[in-house]
């Protein structure tokens, strides 16, 4: 009796092991990176343009479609000078999702700083993914 209950354990030990050792696919983990284009003002569809404007006062994250196209936009609301700018630092396809990282980019201590309050965004075009695009 005593080694049956000896043998159970050690099946149940060696299976509940052996269901970790396998590699399991994070679904996070890159694919591959995305080729893709910084626009200025005047490349973006005019209806993206009005939702940016309308947005522009404070941080937003916003995906757009438009047909085979797709817009990923990234604001960091009022900055309190010009010269700010933005790095897309990342842009990669995952199983689950497109991932964008971006980082915000103060003005330079030589460049002359305007006064007047800035908004910066950026505005990047790719393809059309059928996927959730996260920020991070």
């Amino acid at each position: 009796m005593e080694r049956k209950v000896i043998r159970t354990a050690l099946l149940i030990l060696l299976l509940c092991l052996s269901a970790g050792c396998g590699k399991r696919q994070d679904k996070t983990e890159k694919l591959q990176d995305l080729e893709f284009k910084v626009l200025s003002q005047e490349q973006l569809p005019q209806e993206l343009l009005e939702l940016l404007e309308e947005k522009k006062e404070e941080s937003f994250k916003m995906s757009f479609t438009d047909g085979d196209d797709m817009y990923i936009c990234v604001g960091y609301g009022k900055q309190p000078t010009g010269g700010y700018s933005i790095a897309v630092t990342g842009l990669y396809e995952a199983e689950n999702a497109v991932y964008i990282h971006t980082s915000l980019l103060g003005p330079s201590p030589d460049e002359s700083k305007e006064t007047l309050p800035s908004f910066p965004y950026v505005a990047v075009k790719l393809r059309r993914i059928e996927k959730a695009v996260v920020f991070e």
